[in-house]
């Protein structure tokens, strides 16, 4: 299943590129699921981590995905999964209101593709500084620090985890600068 979910993402992502670079897309989700492959072993968890952003960033549809690998897979990524047609502030409270009932399991996925995120966010910082806030759809950094702080603190449940430590780390060295 792992590695029919990869193939998968690879298809899905082809030729898309990470935001303000030239890094192919689907490095993200190979790390965000190598980053969960360290915290669990469930295949269905590992294979959302390679899925968790075809919904929303490709044509792909649920039905698509739960033909494939199941409603278990699917319902992950639908929780990884982001409405938009709301406004970037709206889909930010949704997900840190949603992430503090969550089950482990999708708090996992979340710290895996913030951990992902954070990674890319932090080694850019250190580069460019905060010109990179101008490469996403939310340009204040003040925004980005709200979010962070507000899904740290939906995972605090899992702050025992070492790649919780350092998305924390990440954030201080970001945010805290």
């Amino acid at each position: 299943m792992i590695r029919r979910a990869a193939a998968f993402a690879a298809k899905a992502h082809e030729g898309m590129m990470r935001k303000g670079s030239r890094i192919p897309y689907i490095y993200h989700p190979m790390e965000v699921a190598l980053i969960v492959a360290q915290m669990t072993d469930d295949p269905e968890v590992i294979a959302a981590a390679y899925l968790h952003d075809v919904l929303e960033d490709t044509s792909v549809t649920p039905e698509k995905i739960q033909g494939e690998f199941g409603a278990r897979v699917l319902s992950l990524v639908q929780a990884e999964s982001e409405d938009k047609s709301l406004t970037w502030r709206e889909r930010k409270a949704n997900t840190v209101a949603h992430l503090k009932r969550a089950p482990r399991e999708v708090k996992l996925l979340t710290l895996g593709d913030k951990l992902s995120n954070m990674r890319s966010t932090a080694r850019d910082y250190m580069v460019i500084g905060d010109e990179i806030w101008q490469r996403f759809n939310e340009k204040h950094r003040e925004s980005h620090r709200w979010y962070l702080e507000g899904i740290l603190d939906g995972l605090e449940e899992l702050r025992e985890l070492a790649q919780f430590q350092e998305l924390e780390r990440l954030y201080h060295m970001v945010y805290e600068a």
